[in-house]
């Protein structure tokens, strides 16, 4: 089952509050929940350790996934989702600061659904977000588990 929150993986406080800044300006009325490294996406997503008490079904609408985070990286994050039954169709952006022909591939090989490069000024920063949003927001037709 689908909630209609955001899941937003990010260790930069700044990065951050710029992506809940552009969904507000997109007019994307979701709630942006911030981890901050890779560790605490997976007890989110999850509901382990101090997410425990949280409904394990209510599944993000989207997960927004920065490859470069403390404990567990990006990749592990992402070979986690793709390999649990529950959150196997979740839809995950990489949104990161790489531009590695590597990291592309590996993610892509992991299964993620679109990677997109942060751009490093402001006023495309957040138009990439917008565009992020409404897409997978509004545009894309989620699968329909069954």
């Amino acid at each position: 089952m689908t909630h209609s929150e955001i899941l937003l993986i990010e260790d930069n406080p700044d990065d951050a509050e710029l992506t809940r800044i552009a969904f507000s300006e997109a007019g994307i009325d979701r709630q942006l929940v911030v981890v901050r490294d890779g560790a605490e996406a997976l007890d989110y997503l999850f509901a382990r350790g101090a997410h425990g008490s949280r409904d394990v079904s209510q599944l993000p609408a989207i997960v927004l996934l920065d490859l470069n985070l403390p404990k567990i990286d990006g990749r592990e994050v992402l070979q986690a989702i793709r390999g649990d039954a529950r959150t196997r169709s979740l839809p995950v952006v990489v949104l990161t600061t790489s531009d590695e022909p590597f990291d592309v591939e590996a993610t892509y090989a992991l299964g993620v659904n679109s990677y997109i490069r942060k751009p490093v000024e402001f006023d495309q920063f957040v138009g990439v977000v917008k565009q992020i949003g409404l897409y997978w927001l509004v545009l894309n037709q989620p699968r329909v588990a069954g």
